[in-house]
């Protein structure tokens, strides 16, 4: 399988997260956050001040979901936030009073993200496979290029009973947005004849989204994205109708 990151081969700009920031889509993603008019800090107001605070609040954000991503919920403060972006904690809490609220709009950014990119996917590609492959391509090329080498809904996710609550609303809702994309993908491809299920969809959705996110899990404990490449290329041939 191909290792290349969708936004480096062009197939999907800005998709899921920050290790496709180098690729912009305008008016919706910068530095790889999804901030568009309805956001709560929308970066094309008139006047210099309000697009300061902004680009701040959007900083903030990323530093926060880059932190989480290496440490999880519990191991990060404000204070780290305060070095990294070199802004006063209480700048900080001008933005974001909570910390519980800030992971909350990092996490309603990262969901905002997906199904961008899943609705992009679906477009892009008529073989419901093809997208599920891209899907998985996507997260190999960020995790062998460290960019972003672990989901930070599932990180999160580990968390859980220790989690606020609100937190832990949102972690729900990005599981819930990612399997039914893959539910309906799963039964597209049933109706073409590209993908053969065992179980019922939503089971194998589960099933699907469960083995890409523990394939994560195995890459980072033995450090090796191999794993992660061979995990879910197995899972994608058990649905594949087409021969290896």
């Amino acid at each position: 399988m191909a290792t290349r990151k969708l936004s480096e081969s062009g197939l999907l700009p800005g998709f899921l997260d920050a290790c496709a920031a180098e690729v912009v889509l305008p008016g919706f993603f910068r530095g790889g956050m999804l901030l568009d008019q309805n956001s709560l800090y929308p970066v094309l107001l008139v006047g210099s001040h309000i697009r300061m605070q902004g680009e701040t609040a959007d900083r903030i954000l990323q530093t926060a979901k880059a932190l989480i991503s290496d440490r999880g919920y519990s191991a990060f403060s404000y204070a780290d936030i305060s070095e990294a972006v070199r802004i006063r904690k209480a700048s900080i809490h001008h933005h974001f009073p909570t910390k519980a609220g800030l992971v909350v709009a990092v996490l309603k950014a990262h969901r905002e993200g997906l199904l961008q990119a899943t609705q992009f996917l679906t477009q892009k590609f008529d073989d419901p496979l093809a997208r599920l492959q891209a899907y998985v391509q996507h997260w190999e090329g960020c995790i062998r290029d460290k960019s972003q080498p672990f989901c930070i809904a599932a990180l999160l996710a580990a968390e859980l009973p220790s989690l606020p609550e609100e937190v832990g609303v949102e972690v729900q809702q990005y599981f819930l947005a990612l399997s039914e994309w893959i539910r309906q993908t799963l039964e597209e491809g049933v109706r073409k004849r590209s993908l053969k299920l065992q179980g019922t969809a939503e089971d194998e959705a589960q099933t699907f989204m469960a083995t890409v996110h523990g394939a994560m899990l195995s890459a980072r404990a033995l450090g090796s994205c191999d794993v992660f490449q061979a995990v879910t290329t197995s899972a994608l041939q058990r649905i594949s109708t087409r021969k290896p």
